[in-house]
């Protein structure tokens, strides 16, 4: 397994130092370096390309929102994953929009970020439950006129019953086993629907699909 070059960006240093130290005894895990606001963040991104940043959203001088739009700007393959305090909506669908590919409470388990992060690397996406129920639900109470994302190309049905099971909040490996396919097959459908869509990640998919009435969720009312 190749190694995950980690940046962490919070303005707590002590927290800073515990995530560092719990990442640094994780196998294949390197933490390139840990910054305090975001303006750094984005310097330290241009000096080391990490492949993941787990960023904080309330610092000072430049925040994380800031930050993940400037370095998904000049970087669209590096990885971002929120991880903070907030979880409102507002922040939430903000995070989205700016291109995280992920969005985690700073209340999870030790154990949990490790396989979120595992998980990051095989293309899932990093959600905390409770913010995955939240997007959801949010979307499924706005009228499908408010979707801010439109509809550029058709979906095939196979790329359907994939966003469906996305939106659900399976990881490629359990997509994988439930429609009989390998996993690659299971990244090609998401690519595919990511570039029909015109969207950047698997969360902004899912958003889209409750949003445009595509699939039926579990958080329907």
């Amino acid at each position: 397994m190749d190694t995950l070059r980690v940046l962490l960006a919070d303005d707590h240093a002590l927290f800073r130092q515990g995530v560092k130290s719990l990442l640094e005894a994780y196998p294949n895990i390197e933490v390139v370096g840990t910054v305090g606001d975001g303006c750094e963040a984005i310097k330290m991104v241009r000096d080391f390309v990490p492949d993941v940043v787990l960023m904080d959203i309330a610092m000072p001088n430049c925040d994380g929102l800031q930050a993940t739009r400037q370095i998904k700007r000049e970087f669209p393959n590096i990885k971002i994953v929120i991880l903070t305090v907030a979880d409102d909506h507002d922040t939430i669908f903000e995070a989205i929009k700016c291109g995280a590919q992920g969005y985690l409470l700073k209340n999870l388990e030790a154990h949990q970020l490790f396989e979120m992060l595992d998980g990051l690397r095989r293309g899932d996406a990093p959600l905390s439950g409770s913010i995955a129920a939240k997007i959801l639900f949010e979307f499924n109470n706005k009228p499908v006129a408010e979707a801010s994302f439109p509809v550029r190309e058709e979906l095939s049905e196979r790329e359907r019953q994939v966003l469906e099971l996305i939106v659900e909040g399976l990881t490629n490996k359990e997509i994988a086993e439930k429609l009989i396919i390998t996993e690659n097959t299971v990244k090609t459908y998401l690519a595919n629907i990511l570039s029909k869509l015109h969207l950047h990640n698997r969360i902004q998919a899912a958003v889209f699909a409750v949003s445009q009435g595509l699939v039926d969720t579990p958080y329907q009312e």
